[in-house]
């Protein structure tokens, strides 16, 4: 590569073998192209290199940046083009192909040199100018299609959606180019057009070229109107499409957590685990969150099921404790041990566990550590210690905005259900079935229905909380929030895999209660 570069001219060049040294090099000198391996064998690969560089705002915008790869697969190739580098080459290339791609790169790069200066200077408002102007001469006609992509973008960043949205407009009108159509959703999003952005967002969705920046449009508006369930489902079909971003990962697990979608919140712990190893991502929390959530996902689950999960979450302590061998987080394994003890029925063995941590720094610590925590104390019948912490977690939320809006949301809506819901879901359901079989069918539906709250997704518990609204003669099925909790049983029960004990009573109890309309 060094030599064909020189063979077509160009001088000063760096040669680096590994993402540090070129993060370094970076840092201290301006660059006018990189070209970097999407597959670096001796440290973590292009992808993450190129994400830190955007996520910390080190890359100018004024140097291109093209990635080569001999690796064409789906997945890497869309995640490539999210990340919007300003080309890339699959190998094997010819020097003379090289020379066509650099060249014609280079010259995109110079031409708008004045506005990228201003965008590497924070300076938007001058960028916007500059490009105003540099649409104004028609000798730069030639780079037209990326200025207007620039200006359009300049103005949603320097908040003038109603000037968005006219310009977005007045492309489409002419030609319509994916890239002003998603404009337009991001301006009519701004712009709380909602049933506009949700029309044109849906189309986008269908389009290969537009699929993934929709998904994740369409997920930002879900997220807006608080339709969480379908908002993980865009996230999710997201993360197939393009595995490698961590922060829709971190969605996902956001989104899981409000829904109570315990077995996503595993797998999307287990993705940010996977796929931040060797990149800015990789952090002993990520690694905690899996057997957290594993814990979740066993409190939740059949019996059948806790030991695999068990097993799972103890798994991922150990990969913690050998990835991070200096990470002295002592008090967050006591408390994730304290909640695998608590399912093995050792409740005394888990409150000396809870007995043994440090004194309360609860304003110094991690927000996950603090909700693990909290949880613990719950769980264990110290309501007034879980209550005290989800308090500091929500303060500290409102002062740091870095958790975002999905994570308060989540903490919030801990704090109400548990104020009401004392016991653990497992609990729930074992209180409730015996309620039913004394007979006690009011206070087994209000069991039940409190249990299908944390547990939306169960199968057992949707097809138990219907059997007792079938089996309470004084139930009123025409009321309309029976009728909605209905209708979300029937939901979830037709979207699982029911065994043949689940299909026979199931078809029973639609026989003794009219669906509702």
């Amino acid at each position: 590569m060094k030599y064909s570069l020189e063979e077509l001219g160009f001088s000063d060049i760096t040669y680096v073998d590994k993402a540090q040294h070129a993060l370094s090099r970076i840092r201290h000198d301006q660059f006018d192209l990189i070209i970097c391996s999407y597959n670096l064998q001796k440290d973590h690969d292009g992808y993450h290199l190129y994400d830190q560089l955007k996520h910390e705002g080190e890359l100018d915008p004024s140097t291109a940046f093209i990635f080569i790869s001999a690796d064409t697969t789906s997945d890497l190739v869309h995640s490539i083009v999210e990340l919007q580098p300003d080309d890339f080459l699959a190998k094997p290339f010819t020097v003379n192909e090289l020379d066509k791609r650099l060249t014609k790169v280079l010259l995109r790069k110079k031409a708008l040199k004045k506005v990228y200066r201003h965008m590497g200077d924070g300076q938007l408002s001058k960028a916007l100018a500059e490009v105003e102007l540099f649409l104004s001469n028609p000798k730069n006609s030639e780079f037209f299609p990326l200025a207007l992509k620039t200006k359009g973008e300049l103005l949603l960043a320097c908040g003038h959606h109603e000037q968005a949205q006219e310009f977005y407009q007045a492309i489409i009108n002419v030609q319509p180019f994916t890239w002003a159509q998603l404009g337009l959703v991001n301006a009519y999003l701004h712009l709380n057009n909602d049933d506009e952005a949700e029309k044109l967002v849906l189309e986008l969705a269908f389009k290969s070229d537009s699929q993934l920046a929709a998904y994740d449009l369409l997920s930002a508006l879900q997220i807006k109107q608080k339709d969480f369930n379908a908002a993980l489902e865009c996230v999710v079909m997201a993360t197939e499409i393009s595995p490698r971003n961590i922060r829709r990962h971190k969605t996902a697990l956001d989104l899981s957590r409000i829904t109570h979608d315990y077995e996503t919140q595993f797998e999307a712990a287990k993705k940010i685990v996977k796929f931040a190893k060797d990149s800015i991502h990789d952090k002993p929390e990520n690694y905690l969150n899996v057997a957290r959530a594993g814990i979740d996902f066993a409190m939740t689950a059949d019996e059948s099921e806790t030991f695999k999960l068990l097993k799972q979450a103890n798994e991922y302590v150990k990969q913690f404790k050998a990835a991070f061998p200096k990470a002295e987080l002592h008090d967050q394994i006591k408390v994730i041990d304290a909640r695998l003890l608590y399912l093995q029925d050792e409740k005394e063995n888990a409150k000396a566990l809870l007995d043994q941590l440090a004194e309360e720094n609860w304003e110094t610590e991690g927000m996950d550590a603090l909700l693990d925590k909290a949880k613990a104390f719950h769980e264990l019948g110290l309501y007034d210690k879980s209550s005290s912490i989800l308090d500091v977690i929500e303060r500290r939320c409102k002062k740091d905005d870095q958790q975002g809006s999905l994570f308060l949301h989540y903490v919030r809506q801990e704090k109400q259900e548990r104020s009401t819901i004392k016991q653990t879901p497992r609990e729930l359901n074992n209180s409730a079935v015996s309620y039913y079989k004394r007979g006690d069918l009011d206070d087994a539906f209000r069991v039940f229905r409190q249990a299908f709250v944390v547990m939306p997704k169960n199968v057992s518990i949707a097809l138990n909380l219907m059997q007792s609204i079938a089996m309470n003669k004084d139930a009123d099925t025409q009321d309309e929030s029976t009728q909605q909790l209905i209708k979300n049983c029937i939901r979830v029960i037709e979207n699982s895999e029911l065994n043949d004990e689940q299909f026979e009573r199931y078809h029973k109890v639609r026989e003794l209660i009219q669906e509702p309309v």
